[in-house]
């Protein structure tokens, strides 16, 4: 079968006329191949028509495969199959790290230095010694965690929940308040698992374009003026730039924000190892503001911890969603984690943490301008590194045995650059990796705009 089935034909393979019965036949037909990839599906009025049944019916059937991501295209464009397997995956993220056996020095995944993260022996003791240990009760947050994070947050919030991780949180976030077809901006770049999540959800991704202070306030106002439902950016240091959202950027990012209903949502994936504080918008608007803060940088991530806040309406939804998975997170992770932002000799270890990753990029960036290259000395575990072509530097970096996360993973547009983690370079490390950096830019030397 070419082009566009013949309405009657499909009509008459549907025998369940409800939404589900439409969605739920032509995806076996999909499936089976009887309709293939690429064919156009009639129109939501001509099959309505010859289904006996109002255009609504058919279009929340439709809107059931966009979900599953069978079909895709919506409007004049018309509706067509894009695919044949109803299981999403995250294509981004799942790119990332899969460079072969030649690598030497892998620099793509930004993690923490196994021998800087907190030894878990005592913090474990004493989650088990935790309350209502093995109970089934589906409280949000443990009472110990919630204490201890409380005074550390950047805003005052109404509602609290512990998720297993950042990205759980996200995915929680994005699965219940976001509908597909909703316009979302986030900011560009952002993380690769973030992108895979808006992907798989079917929403209208607007990229919003930065520069060494965050997101710009003029930008900001054109995508909300397309109509905008929520917004995603990272407020504290940002996983792939490095850079850190300033309080005059906050400030003017909550004036463009001011009269609207956009949804804000807040990603602190590098967490309590972020050299600066974090300015939220939350304490602009509370009420639409969702903040994620992450624990698994500092602490281990073998812990999958993260902590959410936001409006009680929207937590209970996303705690509610919650109970087709895990229900809870456990409390004996949550109490491992409280003990530890309590434990003075845990803060300490965290603080020389943060050290040791400032003079390991420091290192790095001391070599290169020795090479000509000077960059921003900005914040995290990696350096934002512009190049002329994302793979030619690619394939000059794996010649030498060097694997780094390239910019195409994880932005919509904007500048070419690779992602160099720096959070475990050894010393003997430092000058081959600048040598091949140099190479890999494709430029001369010289500054490097901050800009991204």
């Amino acid at each position: 079968m070419t082009g566009s089935p013949d309405i009657n034909w499909l009509a008459e393979r549907i025998t369940d006329a409800s939404v589900k019965g439409v969605a739920g036949m032509t995806s076996a037909l999909i499936r089976d191949g009887v309709i293939p990839i690429g064919t156009h599906l009639p129109s939501v009025r001509g099959l309505a028509e010859a289904l006996g049944v109002s255009p609504a019916t058919v279009s929340a059937a439709w809107t059931l495969l966009r979900k599953q991501k069978l079909i895709a295209g919506r409007g004049r464009r018309g509706v067509w199959v894009c695919g044949d397997n109803i299981s999403p995956r995250p294509v981004r993220f799942e790119k990332i790290g899969n460079y072969g056996d030649a690598i030497r020095a892998d620099l793509a995944m930004a993690s923490p230095d196994p021998a800087l993260l907190p030894n878990l022996q005592e913090a474990m003791m004493q989650g088990i010694a935790c309350p209502q240990l093995n109970s089934y009760q589906r409280e949000p947050i443990a009472p110990a965690l919630l204490a201890a994070v409380k005074p550390r947050w950047p805003f005052s919030a109404e509602a609290w929940l512990a998720t297993d991780g950042g990205f759980d949180a996200m995915n929680g976030i994005l699965q219940t308040l976001i509908a597909p077809g909703e316009k979302v901006i986030i900011e560009d770049p952002s993380a690769a698992r973030l992108l895979d999540m808006l992907d798989n959800i079917g929403a209208d991704i607007l990229p919003l374009a930065c520069d060494d202070q965050g997101p710009l306030p003029g930008a900001l106002a054109k995508l909300l003026a397309k109509g905008a439902t929520a917004m995603i950016y990272q407020p504290g240091t940002h996983s792939a730039t490095g850079i850190r959202v300033s309080e005059a950027r906050n400030e003017a990012l909550a004036k463009v924000l001011l009269g609207t209903r956009t949804l804000i949502i807040e990603d602190d994936g590098i967490g309590e190892l972020s050299a600066y504080p974090v300015c939220s918008l939350g304490r602009y608007f509370p009420e639409r503001t969702l903040y994620v803060r992450s624990f698994s940088k500092a602490y281990g991530p073998d812990l999958r911890l993260a902590v959410l806040s936001g409006p009680e309406t929207m937590i209970k939804r996303i705690h509610s969603w919650r109970n087709f998975g895990a229900s809870w997170t456990s409390r004996i992770l949550q109490h491992a984690v409280a003990w530890m932002m309590e434990d003075s000799n845990t803060q300490q270890l965290i603080q020389q943490a943060k050290t040791v990753y400032a003079t390991r990029r420091r290192l790095l960036l001391n070599a290169l301008e020795k090479r000509g290259v000077s960059l921003p000395d900005r914040d995290g575990l990696s350096l934002f590194v512009p190049v002329q072509s994302e793979q030619f530097a690619m394939i000059t970096l794996a010649a030498r045995g060097i694997a780094v996360l390239p910019g195409e993973r994880c932005r919509s547009g904007g500048v070419q650059f690779i992602r160099v983690t720096t959070s475990r370079l050894a010393d003997n490390d430092i000058a081959p990796i600048a040598d091949a950096l140099i190479l890999a830019r494709g430029t001369e030397p010289g500054p490097v705009s901050a800009e991204v």
